[in-house]
């Protein structure tokens, strides 16, 4: 009889704490798991479940304009957002419950509050002091904010999600896929977006093709974009309206700042380097190939690692840590070949190498490219360019990445993903009969190659 009161403590009942808990009890270990704010963690509350309920109203805007080109005529059209905001609360707390349900089925303790790791086998939890076999830290990561005057003024993602009502002026700070995807929310629900970057281009380890395609279709919207730009400072006014100070002394008066610049690993004041367990120098846990920590019996998945910070890539490390602990099959999870996807306006996705990764790996490299308007905008009349990129490896022929700016990019690049997971070979993408007419078959026409760099 184990001399712990669990085989496994989970921190975090996120995406990852969740699957890596649940499998580890289908596997018969005794688990428990601790949440201090709310079970699914960020994606179900403040990310990619929210996050993408408000990018479906917010495109109604362009259906409804696109609309008038095949015929229909309609009223005045005037976004709700407290209603949006109520319907979209009333689904978090649906899927709080259906994650609830599920540990419960599983037979997982949920406990609630702050867990905090006493030694390589004890956590705190309140008044109460647990020990378990394994520990494992999944507790994710927080948005950061700049040490600027005036942040205090700014908010971020989290907030976002519950603002009171529609800003009818907003500031975006950033140039990840947060940033893009707020702007894209907040400017198709009638909101004036302004949005910076600190560099030359924003979207930094997505192909260049992909970024600057990206860049030129947003400029065709109302979305004022500025690269090269950065807040120095923010002044809430006597009328409480904010005034964002950029570094070249510009102002910019805005009704709400968000600011998309980063996460943190959610480490702080867990007890880790208490214990010795090594951390990267933004706070991420160090772990080996099998999400172990430097301590044995300590181990971690998610964005708490800082390795690819997407849900599913935690839920496959958390299956994965479960077969590695309880089922006897140690298993690495495989990072390679993750696709993903930015639900910008247009959206974009990818899977694989970029065009640049691809030319440092291998030798010789073929790129295949295409930029198109959609059947559907021959009627609408929005200027709006698809694009689609394949890289191939010229030795082998094997398909090292797919790119795509359009209408459906994620639901096609997914696809893809099985494929090139598969070694698909140029050769048999060119042998695919194509669906007529979809966007998506040009990736099975593409035949001429874009010519090599100088």
């Amino acid at each position: 009889m184990s001399s712990y009161e669990y085989d496994l403590f989970t921190l975090g009942a996120g995406s990852g704490g969740v699957r890596a808990s649940r499998m580890s009890a289908s596997y018969g270990a005794r688990v428990a798991v601790a949440e201090e704010r709310y079970l699914g963690g960020t994606c179900v509350n403040v990310g990619c479940i929210p996050k993408k309920l408000l990018v479906y109203a917010s495109a109604f805007r362009e259906e409804f304009e696109d609309a008038a080109g095949y015929g229909w005529s309609l009223g005045e059209r005037v976004p709700d957002w407290p209603r949006l905001i109520e319907r979209k609360n009333r689904e978090i707390e649906r899927l709080n419950g259906v994650y609830a349900r599920l540990l419960d089925a599983a037979g997982v303790e949920r406990l609630e509050g702050r867990a905090r790791i006493l030694d390589p086998h004890t956590v705190q939890l309140g008044e109460r002091r647990i020990t378990a076999r394994h520990i494992l830290v999944a507790v994710g990561s927080w948005p950061y904010l700049p040490d600027i005057p005036g942040i205090e003024h700014a908010i971020t993602s989290n907030e976002a999600f519950h603002l009171p009502a529609l800003p009818e002026r907003v500031v975006v700070v950033g140039g990840g896929y947060i940033a893009l995807e707020f702007a894209g929310i907040f400017q198709g629900l009638g909101a004036r977006v302004t949005q910076l970057y600190r560099g030359p281009l924003f979207l930094r380890g997505f192909d260049d093709d992909v970024r600057e395609t990206l860049a030129a279709e947003l400029r065709k919207t109302d979305i004022d974009l500025r690269f090269d730009a950065n807040v120095a400072g923010i002044e809430r006014l006597p009328s409480g309206e904010l005034v964002a100070t950029l570094e070249d002394g510009s102002l910019i008066e805005a009704d709400a700042i968000l600011f998309a610049t980063g996460r943190r690993p959610l480490t702080e004041d867990l007890g880790l380097e208490d214990v010795e367990v090594k951390l990267s120098s933004n706070g991420a846990i160090l772990v080996d190939e099998y999400s172990r920590s430097s301590v044995d019996s300590i181990w971690a998945i998610g964005d708490v690692t800082d390795r690819v910070t997407l849900t599913p890539v935690a839920i496959h490390e958390g299956m994965c840590l479960a077969a590695t602990l309880f089922d006897g099959r140690p298993t690495a999870p495989v990072h390679e070949n993750v696709a993903s996807a930015v639900f910008s306006q247009p959206p974009l996705a990818a899977v694989g190498l970029t065009e640049g990764e691809a030319r440092e790996r291998y030798r010789e490299v073929d790129v295949y490219r295409t930029r198109f308007r959609e059947l559907k905008h021959t009627l609408s009349g929005r200027d709006q360019q698809t694009m689609m990129k394949l890289v191939v490896d010229r030795r082998s022929d094997r398909v090292l990445g797919a790119h795509m700016v359009g209408a459906h990019a994620a639901e096609i690049i997914q696809g893809l993903a099985i494929a090139l997971k598969c070694g698909a070979t140029k050769a048999q993408f060119d042998a695919t009969i194509g669906i007529h007419p979809t966007s998506a078959e040009e990736f099975v026409t593409l035949r001429e190659k874009v010519p090599d760099p100088d």
